[in-house]
């Protein structure tokens, strides 16, 4: 049965979990390819792992096993020397992320902080990366390419609160210098 937890296999893709809806659409993780929308009336994949009950999923399973994927992947790239290892400031080490409704009588959200830092150098990672494609694009003109960078570095600028996270001050973000 699908929903989210199931474990699939896609002919191109390959083997992914569905994490999340969207409407009419799955949202899946796949190891190689990433995340993905895939209509949910789409039948050419099969599935490796039903869903142990769609209406209730263990959200903190599916996010565990989704930061231990993300953890080999990134494990690999290091290895390959394609990203940077990062390290998160000593203050930090065990420590929670702790999200409270203005609603006392809502459930908070408590996450290790560790998989909270681990995203945020991932975005970090990638906003590099965007911005590198961005710069050798051959098919934008040089005021595209300005007007682009420009929103890049306001995002980084909007993600410096984040910084106080991270040990080494170089490896923040560093938004729009006056």
């Amino acid at each position: 049965m699908l929903g989210q937890g199931a474990k699939i296999n896609h002919p191109t893709h390959g083997e992914g979990v569905i994490f999340g809806t969207d409407g009419d659409f799955w949202r899946v993780y796949f190891r190689d390819v990433g995340e993905k929308s895939i209509a949910k009336a789409y039948d050419l994949w099969s599935v490796i792992e039903a869903a142990s009950d769609p209406t209730e999923p263990d959200v903190s399973d599916i996010m565990t096993a989704m930061e231990h994927v993300l953890d080999d992947f990134t494990d690999k790239l290091r290895g390959d020397d394609r990203i940077e290892a990062v390290e998160m400031g000593d203050r930090w080490d065990g420590g929670s992320l702790i999200l409270q409704p203005a609603d006392r009588d809502l459930k908070t959200k408590d996450l290790p902080i560790e998989s909270f830092f681990h995203k945020i150098v991932m975005t970090r990672d990638r906003l590099r990366v965007l911005e590198a494609k961005l710069n050798a694009n051959d098919k934008l003109t040089d005021a595209n390419k300005v007007e682009l960078q420009q929103y890049i570095t306001r995002i980084y600028g909007s993600l410096t609160t984040f910084n106080v996270l991270f040990r080494y001050k170089e490896d923040g973000f560093v938004g729009e210098k006056k």
